[in-house]
């Protein structure tokens, strides 16, 4: 099933090899207009929510907002926020059934979305690698709005860097050992004043 009204080969996945990691990103995996649809639907009725972080015994509001959605007993944990899932919404489920069309290895059970509301919103480097997510997780990520810059290093060689810009509609798939051995991020980008919303689908094993 596409709902997107696209044939196979007007999806072309560009595949980075990063040794001990790969990185795939198709720039057209959602057609504008129907992304543009999504990124209004999903403003106006995701159960976004305002999370805080400690750090340093002080507590600090998260520099965007969060949504926790998927099937029911898969929670999720990081940076010491649990989410507990809410149920699949029509959009969110037939985005997953596409991109497992032709990912036949993934199942995904849940998807974390963010909204950054403008380019003071951010994501540090990280890495998901929680436990929850076992071994060598396969991450789809969908972008709607704004562009954004994903950056991403190595984490014992910070020579090796890589940087894509996310557009509208594309869709980053982040597997093997990328998240065991590199780090990402969004970094405030303070010229830009609209909002993006990202879908990153996932599988938690435990």
């Amino acid at each position: 099933m596409d709902l997107f009204n696209q044939t196979p080969k007007e999806r072309e996945f560009k595949k980075i090899d990063l040794l001990d990691g790969e990185i795939w990103y198709m720039e057209n995996f959602i057609p504008l207009d129907k992304a543009n649809s999504y990124f209004k639907k999903f403003v106006e009725t995701i159960n976004w929510r305002q999370e805080e972080i400690k750090m340093y015994g002080k507590t600090y509001p998260v520099p965007r907002k969060t949504a926790w959605y998927g099937y029911e007993g898969f929670n999720y944990k990081y940076s010491g926020i649990l989410c507990n899932p809410e149920p699949w919404t029509k959009e969110l489920l037939g985005i997953k059934r596409v991109i497992e069309s032709f990912l036949p290895e993934s199942d995904f059970n849940s998807v974390l979305l963010n909204l950054y509301r403008d380019g003071s919103d951010k994501v540090s480097w990280h890495a998901d690698d929680e436990k929850g997510l076992g071994i060598n997780p396969l991450i789809a990520s969908v972008s709607l709005g704004a562009t954004r810059r994903f950056d991403l290093k190595h984490k014992s060689d910070p020579n090796q860097k890589l940087q894509l810009e996310l557009l509208p509609g594309s869709l980053v798939i982040m597997k093997g050992a990328l998240q065991h051995n590199w780090l990402h991020q969004v970094p405030v980008q303070k010229r830009i004043t609209d909002s993006r919303i990202n879908l990153t689908f996932r599988t938690i094993v435990s």
